[in-house]
């Protein structure tokens, strides 16, 4: 059990949390949400003992070991991947290099012996036999070859050390468990086996999530935090949906039969209260309005951006042919005779763990890169806007958000142009704002408002979700859905892709292609078994 008392954190007059009194019992898994900036990151670091509260304590029963995701994803680059992820469980870590130092000294002495028995007594009840085979299973499961086990964490890319990372937190069976956004960057693939594995967890759980589904698969219990309060909820996502939406009509249906109390009250007060025969009915009801308080509702902290993408031509029946591309990059195959049609109904989404196969043909289909062999051809009517996964470079600039927009908008009028922030909440003294200095968050709104306003009838977008919050995650869930156009995108988010697409593409880990028009549910239905003999077989064959 791990429980925080009297909690407040003040960051200069500012105050993030004020008197958060909550218990987190043995076996549960909580989801920690709310709007960005309302401190969700901040109350796990204070959970994990990583900050000091302003005021209050955190407890946690004696005994039982805490583990938290590491957000450095530098900080163990000098060791090895095996050794990052048993170093989970430091104790057991301790001891095992303190008994391969006993065993290696040449002068092994009587006490040495002794030291070593104990060593090995402790190892054995920690189950320090199995330590390597564990962590093996949670590295595989994650999707990190085992080619990869013994690596140098400095030589992986950012995703599979994230996966590493994730299995450290995840080994040696802790008794509280803290992750700070742990499907980010993970393909859906290792989402779906971390969804089993905490589903099966016995222990706590404590997770910031901006993934709805995996909330909702995952979790036992939500605790909100908005207005610098933590609000309970039991039940998962969908459930605090309701809940919380519920209470809030209730809330404001009472204060609506009390305002009409109070009315029916003052007006029979001003109409009889000089009249001697009524006077004492009049100070009754003057009493009885003096005790009608009404519930304080205040304006949540939480923000919908407005996602509304419309082309300003009709799409017609050639979209997209795709034939033969072929693309190797720094030495590997990505994309390996790929060929395919559009058509004008098409929301495909790329899936599986070999993104960087649709990132590639995303960008030579957008026209960023030219493919080895094969050819694309777009149909006459096509207009194309597209996302790229790394944007960055287009915010090098010391424009304002306004001034930055209207480069991309047909229309030069600033009003219209402010328009389309105001409706992505980049709202007053925001336009003049500079790009350079926007947070990542920012950046994907200010991305999104440039596709909006090219009225383009076709969509490409590679991880649009990373870095929005819930609220803007389901803005442009909706808005893709309701688009009439054609879409091509790429997303972790299983609820997104599941809401969104009717065809799946999948690109295997040898640069081909699985291409159904589907449901990506159904898809997981009809060819999960196939789909993981197929990665079995060829990383069978890569060792």
């Amino acid at each position: 059990m791990i429980a925080a008392s009297n909690i407040s954190l003040r960051v200069g007059k500012k105050a993030l949390f004020e008197n958060v009194n909550i218990k987190f019992t043995d076996g549960g898994c909580y989801g920690i949400i709310g709007a960005n900036g309302a401190g969700k990151s901040t109350f796990l670091k204070i959970l994990s003992g990583q900050l000091e509260p302003t005021t209050g304590e955190i407890t946690i029963t004696p005994g039982q070991r805490l583990s938290f995701l590491e957000q450095d994803h530098f900080k163990y680059d000098d060791q090895t991947v095996m050794d990052t992820v048993i170093q989970g469980n430091q104790h057991l870590y301790d001891i095992m290099k303190e008994k391969d130092a006993l065993y290696a000294k040449e002068d092994f002495t009587d006490a040495d012996g002794i030291r070593a028995s104990e060593l090995e007594g402790e190892f054995a009840e920690m189950d320090g036999w199995n330590a390597e085979t564990d962590a093996e299973t949670l590295l595989n499961g994650l999707g990190v070859s085992t080619d990869l086990h013994y690596a140098v964490m400095g030589t992986l890319d950012g995703p599979i050390k994230v996966k590493v990372l994730l299995a450290r937190a995840l080994f040696g069976n802790p008794d509280i468990l803290l992750l700070d956004e742990p499907t980010n960057h993970l393909d859906l693939d290792a989402i779906n086996w971390l969804e089993e594995f905490l589903i099966n967890f016995e222990n706590t759980v404590i997770v910031v999530s901006h993934d709805r589904y995996f909330l909702n698969k995952v979790c036992t219990n939500i605790a909100d935090i908005d207005y610098g309060k933590i609000t309970l909820y039991a039940g998962n996502y969908d459930f605090w949906f309701e809940s919380s939406a519920l209470m809030l009509r209730q809330r404001k249906e009472a204060n609506k039969k009390k305002e009409e109390q109070i009315k029916e009250l003052k007006e029979f007060i001003a109409k009889f209260s000089a009249n001697a025969s009524k006077s004492k009915q009049a100070t009754s009801r003057k009493k009885a309005l003096d005790k009608i308080v009404l519930d304080e509702i205040k304006p949540s902290s939480r923000k919908y951006p407005y996602i509304d993408f419309k082309p300003n031509r009709e799409i017609g029946n050639e979209v997209l042919e795709v034939h033969d591309l072929t693309k190797t990059v720094d030495g590997e195959k990505v994309l390996d005779h790929v060929s395919f049609t559009l058509r004008r109904e098409d929301k495909v989404a790329f899936v599986g763990s070999n993104e960087k196969a649709a990132s590639t043909l995303f960008q030579i289909i957008s026209g960023r890169e030219e493919p080895d062999e094969g050819y694309y051809k777009w149909g006459i009517t096509t207009s194309q806007a597209y996302f790229p996964k790394e944007y960055n470079e287009e915010f090098d600039s010391d424009l304002t958000i306004t001034d930055w927009l209207t480069q991309y908008s047909e229309i030069k009028d600033v009003t219209y142009v402010r328009g389309f922030l105001g409706r992505m909440l980049f709202a007053g003294e925001d336009g003049v704002k500079k790009v350079r200095v926007l947070s990542g968050g920012e950046k994907v709104r200010c991305m999104l408002s440039k596709m909006m306003i090219s009225g383009a009838n076709v969509l490409i977008l590679d991880q649009p979700t990373n870095h929005l919050d819930m609220e803007s995650i389901q803005a442009l869930n909706n808005g893709l859905i309701k688009f009439p156009g054609v879409e091509l995108f790429t997303c972790h988010d299983h609820q997104f892709v599941e809401t969104t697409a009717n065809r799946i593409m999948e690109f295997m880990p040898d640069g081909t292609m699985i291409d159904k028009v589907t449901t990506y549910d159904e898809y997981l239905a009809s060819d999960e078994a196939a789909r993981k003999r197929t990665v079995y077989t060829s990383t069978e064959e890569d060792n």
